[in-house]
């Protein structure tokens, strides 16, 4: 078994391991090229195809997304200019309604004054014919008083209605003059 082992240790001393034998380099090469022309001729079509289509399936979702981002864009914009709008309109309607908020102010204003100018007037009326009214109550009272001290000074009875007309004439008049 020594002498085996020698032997085999000596025919291995001639051969370099990192250099293949003849037969196995052939028989490599063979199933080598076998291989790379199946993989040449097979899978690498299909799989350039199947990265082909994915690749331009990509490129259409981008463009999809692309399309989709500017009309998503359009419409933001076109909300953005209805929005402005819609502000607009609302400062407008505030502005009106504040404008004519005031001007029913003031017309409620003018019409208390009117009202308050008129009751004003209607009381001047009033207290204008009350004082007529006061004023000849006023003056047959002092006519009755003053014939009935004018009887009680004179002495004499002034029963005579022309007569005592014509004296409280008189005296009437003459307190005119004097208040005036």
């Amino acid at each position: 078994m020594v002498t085996s082992t020698l032997i085999l240790a000596a025919e291995e001393e001639t051969h370099n391991p990192l250099i293949p034998a003849v037969p196995d380099l052939v028989w490599g090469t063979v199933c080598f090229v076998i291989v790379f022309v199946f993989f040449w001729k097979f899978v690498l079509p299909r799989l350039q195809k199947m990265l082909d289509d994915r690749s331009a399936e990509i490129e259409g979702s981008i463009e999809a997304a692309q399309k989709q981002q500017a009309e998503a864009s359009e419409a933001l914009e076109h909300y953005a200019e209805q929005l402005a709008e819609a502000r607009q309109e609302a400062a407008k309607i505030r502005e009106t309604a504040r404008n004519e908020g005031q001007q029913i102010l003031v017309e409620l204003k003018a019409q208390a004054q009117a009202e308050a100018e008129r009751i004003s007037q209607n009381a001047q009326v009033q207290i204008a014919a009350d004082r007529k009214a006061a004023f000849s109550e006023l003056k047959s009272e002092i006519g009755i008083l003053a014939l009935d001290l004018a009887s009680s000074i004179v002495g004499d009875s002034l029963a005579d209605d022309k007569r005592s007309q014509a004296v409280v004439e008189r005296f009437l008049a003459d307190l005119d003059g004097a208040s005036k």
